[in-house]
């Protein structure tokens, strides 16, 4: 079921992506900013309580229809739902439209062009980087969405499906990653503030969500990549940098496709980041994609035969 799930679900992700504003994801910002607003109210505690409150309440009750359907309508029915949860949760489509832009100004050689792209993208001045480093903010940027939108997904959709939980992993991944995000952007000065206890708790419970995805995505590249040189460079910097996991998919991204990434080369000793790069990223994530379904496709025919 989880393999006919993600496959429907990244066929039909590819063909109609979701638009990035959409009823789904704008009843989960509701839901969240509706949830922080009512119970932030400074303390630890109270902080704990949003997150779980706004966290676990959507995954609960797409579990809960998950058995409803499986129960009134059969297993069918629940795969169908499964694809629906999946499609609304999976971002392939949400990133790579920015990735593809940015990249094709800079094959054309219009950097100025290249810089704008990325300045909407990121929300940042980009108008004096040189072309190396543009390069190397998409490359980062791109390979931390894609472990988020879609690697971090599919663990822990995997994870929780194994466990009679249906779709809800994914569910809970991703609202636990916009909780995070939320949390810790910057604030317009018409918006409430967030509480410092509260962002701590959101970044500690962000850390510990995302600890072993982000391993999984690491090794996947590592496996499809360099191997050697993609497991060296997470091992250094696992060593310098212990708790940072959006360092341990760069890390590893950097060794797997020979490129520095980073200030001051912080992941890696490869090349400096040039527009070729791009290319070598884009084979990197989707060989991870079809490793994934290889397993996937797998581990289903195992529970068939068994």
């Amino acid at each position: 079921m989880s393999f006919l799930s993600i496959l429907f679900a990244l066929l039909l992700e590819q063909a109609r992506p979701l638009a990035l504003v959409n009823p789904v994801h704008n009843g989960i910002r509701f839901w969240v900013r509706w949830v922080i607003r009512n119970l932030d109210s400074g303390k630890p505690h109270h902080g704990w309580m949003a997150w779980s409150l706004a966290v676990t309440v959507p995954a609960v009750v797409v579990f809960l229809v998950h058995w409803l359907l499986v129960w009134a309508l059969g297993w069918i029915a629940a795969v169908v739902w499964s694809v629906a949860v999946l499609y609304s949760t999976l971002g392939f489509r949400q990133f790579s439209h920015h990735f593809t832009l940015i990249r094709d100004a800079l094959l054309a050689g219009k950097e100025d062009q290249a810089r704008a792209c990325l300045a909407k993208w990121m929300h940042m001045d980009a108008s004096m980087l040189p072309r190396s480093e543009v390069v190397r903010h998409v490359i980062e940027y791109s390979v931390v969405s894609a472990h988020r939108c879609v690697f971090g997904v599919f663990a822990w959709y995997s994870l929780l499906a194994v466990l009679g939980l249906g779709p809800a992993g994914a569910v809970f991944y991703r609202v636990g990653e916009y909780f995070y995000r939320h949390t810790h952007r910057l604030r317009l000065p018409s918006e409430p503030p967030i509480s410092p206890a509260l962002q701590a708790n959101a970044a500690q419970a962000w850390a510990i969500m995302d600890w072993v995805p982000v391993r999984i995505t690491a090794l996947g590249f590592a496996f499809v990549g360099s191997f050697e040189d993609a497991v060296e460079s997470w091992r250094q910097h696992e060593a310098q940098f212990p708790g940072d996991n959006d360092g341990v998919v760069l890390s590893a991204t950097s060794g797997a496709v020979g490129v520095s990434l980073g200030e001051k080369d912080r992941f890696g000793s490869g090349q400096t980041p040039q527009p070729v790069h791009l290319h070598a990223v884009v084979g990197l994530v989707w060989r991870n994609v079809v490793m994934w379904m290889v397993f996937l496709a797998l581990l289903s025919l195992a529970r068939l035969l068994g």
